[in-house]
C-alpha cells in the first residue's frame, strides 16, 4: 500500500507531500492542473524510463519518493528481492527514492541504500500496478491479452519455456550442419583456423593477471628492490635499527623488572614485538634477495599479454570465454566431420524435446481454456454491472504448426465482444468507443484482481496483502449511469486494494473514501502546483465545480451535497 508519494522539483511541481491510506483515493482538479504528473512520478517509482524533461526550470535534480507499507508474502517477496540484490529490508516498510539529474544521470535508493532501476522494476509488481489513460487501446495486443488471462490463471510459464528454448537449440545445430556443402566447408575452414590459433597459445584460465602481476615486479623492479632493502635496513640491519632500539628497551625493562615485576607483561610485550619486527626484517631480506631485474623475461611477458589481449578481442573478451569458445568450436568441428551420425542423433534428441514441448505447452492450454471459460462470466457480469448490454467471449486457440511456437506455449487468445444486442461477435480491440473499452478495461482488471487477491473477493476466505491499483482516467468518454456505475466498481474494488484514480468526473469523485485536490496556481510569475486533501464544505464544493464548471450555483450545491450522501 502507498503511504506517502513525494515530489521535489518535478515539472510544475515544487514540493509536495502527498498522504494516502486504504481505500478508494480519488484524484480530482482542472485540467491541466498536474493530476496525471503525480501518476507519471510513481511510475518512475515501478522502474519506468526516467527523462530529464521533468526538472522543474531553474532546478538541478528533480526528487521522486515514496513510502510503501506491505505484509504477508509480498513483503517476503519484496525482501527476497532485496536480499538477492545486497541490499537491506525494512520491517513491513519499503522507502523508495529516484533522483533524476539534469545531465540525464539519475540514481536510485531503496531503504536508503543505493540500487538500480532494474530492482525497481523487480519489487514494482508487487507494490503497485498503473492502468494509464488509452492503455485500454495500446495494451490489447496479442501478449497482453495473454497476460491476463494467464494472471487470471496462475499459470506458470518456466516449463514450457524451457522446453522451448531446448528445442530451439537443438533446431539450431540440425540448421548448422544442414547448411549446404559449399557453406560447410568454409566454416569448416574458419572453424579449423580458430580452433588452431586458440590451441597453439596454450591458454590457461587466469594467466593474464598471474603475468600482469609479474610484469608490475619486473616493470619496477629497481624501485622494489630499494624498498624492500631500506625497509630490512631500518627493521634489522641499520645501526639504528627497529630491532637495535627494541633490544636495548628491553634490557632496560629487565632491570626495571627486578625491582617492580608489574612491568613484567610489557617486558613479554617488547620481546614479542622485537620478534615479530625480525621476522618481517627476514621476510624483506629474502625478496629482495630473489628480485632479478630481467629485460628478457619482461619482454617475454608483454610479447606473451599482447597475444592474450588479441585472442580475447577476437574470442572473448575475457580469457576464460576465449577458452570456452575454443572448445565450442571444437564440438562444432567434430560434429561438422561425423555429420550424418550426428544430424541422426540430434534429429531424435528433436522428437524428444518436441514431444516434452507439446505436452508442456498443451497442458498450458488446458488451463487457459478452463480458466477463460471462468473469467469470460465474471467479466460479463462485471461490464453489464457497469451500464452496458453486453455479450463478452474469450476464444483460446490452438496453432500446431511449428511455426507458431513459442516460449509461452501454442495459443492465441482473443478477447470477443458484443454490446448491442443481435449484433456478432468482434474482437475486442476493434471496438470503436473509448468509452466502452474504458469499461470493458476495467471490468477485466477487477475480475482479475479478485483472483489474484483474496481480499477483494468476499467469496475467498484467506487474506491477502493489499497492493495499489492506480487509474489515470480510465474513465474517459463516459458520463451519466455509467460514470455513476464505475464509481460503484472501483468503490468495491477499494474494499481489497488501495485504489488511486484520476478522475473528471462528479459521478465518481463522490465514491472517494479519500478526496485529493490538485490545483495549480501563478506565484512569482511562475506555474506552481499543489495537491491536498479536501473534506466537508471543500469537498462539496469541488464536486460542485465539476457539476458546473467554474461559476458554482446554490443548485450545483445542493446536487453535490446529496451525491456525496448517497454515495458514502
Amino acid at each position: 500500500m502507498l503511504a506517502e508519494l513525494r515530489l521535489e522539483n518535478y515539472a510544475v511541481i515544487d514540493n509536495v507531500v502527498i498522504e494516502f491510506a486504504a481505500g478508494l483515493n480519488l484524484l480530482t482538479g482542472e485540467t491541466g492542473a498536474g493530476k496525471s504528473i503525480l501518476i507519471d512520478a510513481l511510475g518512475l517509482l515501478l522502474g519506468d524510463k526516467a527523462s530529464s524533461d521533468v526538472i522543474r526550470t531553474g532546478a538541478e535534480r528533480a526528487v521522486v519518493a515514496a513510502v510503501f507499507e506491505s505484509d504477508g508474502s509480498a513483503a517476503r517477496s519484496i525482501e527476497e528481492i532485496l536480499e538477492t540484490n545486497g541490499l537491506d529490508a525494512e520491517n513491513g516498510s519499503l522507502i523508495l527514492r529516484r533522483e533524476i539529474a539534469s545531465g540525464g544521470k539519475g540514481r536510485v535508493f531503496i531503504n536508503n541504500q543505493p540500487a538500480t532501476v532494474a530492482v525497481l522494476k523487480q519489487i514494482a509488481p508487487y507494490l503497485a500496478v498503473i492502468h494509464a489513460q488509452n492503455e485500454s487501446i495500446v495494451n490489447f495486443d496479442a501478449g497482453a491479452r495473454q497476460d491476463l488471462l494467464d494472471a487470471y490463471a496462475g499459470v506458470e510459464l518456466k516449463e514450457v519455456s524451457d522446453a522451448f528454448t531446448r528445442w530451439k537449440q537443438i533446431r539450431g545445430r540440425i540448421a548448422e550442419l544442414e547448411r549446404d556443402e559449399q557453406d560447410r566447408m568454409r566454416l569448416l575452414d574458419l572453424w579449423n583456423f580458430q580452433c588452431r590459433e586458440i590451441e597453439e597459445a596454450r591458454l590457461r584460465t587466469g594467466e593474464d593477471e598471474q603475468l600482469e602481476a609479474e610484469k608490475r615486479v619486473l616493470a619496477n623492479a629497481e624501485k622494489i628492490y630499494g624498498a624492500a632493502i631500506h625497509a630490512f635496513d631500518l627493521l634489522y640491519e641499520g645501526k639504528a635499527s627497529t630491532s637495535s632500539s627494541l633490544r636495548a628497551a628491553q634490557k632496560h625493562v629487565e632491570e626495571l623488572v627486578r625491582y617492580e615485576p608489574k612491568f613484567q607483561d610489557a617486558l613479554a610485550a617488547l620481546d614479542s614485538a622485537r620478534i615479530s619486527v625480525e621476522d618481517v626484517g627476514a621476510t624483506l631480506r629474502d625478496y629482495a634477495g630473489g628480485i632479478q631485474a630481467s629485460p628478457e623475461r619482461l619482454a617475454e611477458i608483454e610479447e606473451r599479454l599482447a597475444l592474450l589481449d588479441r585472442l580475447k578481442r577476437k574470442y572473448g573478451p575475457t580469457l576464460e570465454q576465449a577458452i570456452s569458445f575454443g572448445e565450442d568450436i571444437r564440438r562444432k568441428i567434430s560434429e561438422m566431420e561425423n555429420k550424418d551420425q550426428v544430424l541422426l542423433e540430434l534429429r531424435a534428441m528433436l522428437a524428444v524435446a518436441a514431444d516434452e514441448y507439446r505436452k508442456a505447452a498443451r497442458s498450458i492450454s488446458r488451463k487457459r481454456v478452463e480458466a477463460g471459460r471462468k473469467l469470460e462470466k465474471l467479466v460479463e457480469a462485471e461490464i453489464n454491472d457497469l451500464a452496458m448490454r453486453a455479450s463478452f467471449r474469450i476464444a483460446v486457440e490452438e496453432s500446431e504448426g511449428e511455426e507458431h511456437w513459442t516460449s509461452s506455449g501454442i495459443n492465441q487468445v482473443v478477447y470477443r465482444i458484443s454490446t448491442n444486442t443481435g449484433e456478432a461477435m468482434r474482437p475486442l480491440e476493434q471496438i470503436a468507443s473509448g468509452g466502452e473499452l474504458s469499461r470493458v478495461m476495467l471490468a477485466l482488471k477487477a475480475s482479475v484482481e479478485a483472483e489474484a487477491n483474496p481480499a477483494a473477493n468476499p467469496k475467498k476466505k484467506s487474506a491477502a496483502a493489499q497492493r495499489t491499483l492506480v487509474f489515470d482516467e480510465i474513465d474517459t468518454g463516459i458520463g451519466g449511469r455509467a460514470a455513476e456505475a464505475v464509481g460503484k466498481k472501483l468503490k468495491a474494488l477499494a474494499k481489497g486494494n488501495q485504489v488511486l484514480c484520476v478522475t473528471h468526473l462528479p459521478q465518481i469523485a463522490t465514491f472517494a473514501d479519500h478526496h485529493y485536490l490538485i490545483e495549480k496556481r501563478e506565484s512569482g510569475g511562475r506555474a506552481k502546483a499543489t495537491v491536498r486533501q479536501i473534506t466537508g464544505v471543500e469537498r462539496t464544493e469541488e464536486v460542485a465545480r465539476m457539476l458546473s464548471g467554474a461559476k458554482l450555483t446554490e443548485t450545483s450545491r445542493k446536487h453535490a451535497e446529496q451525491m456525496i450522501r448517497a454515495n458514502e
